[in-house]
């Protein structure tokens, strides 16, 4: 288990952005690909998308490519979530975590989680 803190949510308009962190110290987190993961009001959580243990590979959710963008940090133990050109539907609680398989949109297949950070884009 990787105890995980995301940060950087807020209220956006529409077309703005946000840049969302993931902090995990003390951990081995360069050993960890790192997803994003979302909940909208009345869905199921849902991939964002994820980052390979060296920073060297992500993959991303339809919905977000192009405009969002995961980089990490592994001196800083720090994930991130860059968020362009934001849209309604794109407010959600935001879900950094953690998993020993890079590559995989299944959030089984994640191990550790963090408590989630809140995005609101205003119309």
């Amino acid at each position: 288990q990787v105890q995980l803190t995301e940060s950087g949510g807020g209220l956006v308009q529409a077309g703005g952005s946000l840049k969302l962190s993931c902090a995990a110290p003390g951990h081995s987190f360069n050993s960890y690909a790192m997803g994003w993961f979302r909940q909208g009001p009345g869905k199921e959580r849902e991939f964002v998308g994820v980052i390979s243990w060296s920073g060297d590979s992500t993959s991303y959710a339809d919905s977000v490519l192009g405009r969002f963008t995961i980089s990490r940090d592994n001196a800083k133990s720090t994930v991130y979530l860059q968020m362009n050109s934001l849209k309604p539907e794109d407010t959600a609680l935001y879900y950094c975590a953690a998993s020993g398989i890079m590559g995989s949109s299944s959030q089984n297949q994640y191990h550790s989680w963090g408590q989630g950070t809140q995005v609101t884009v205003s119309s």
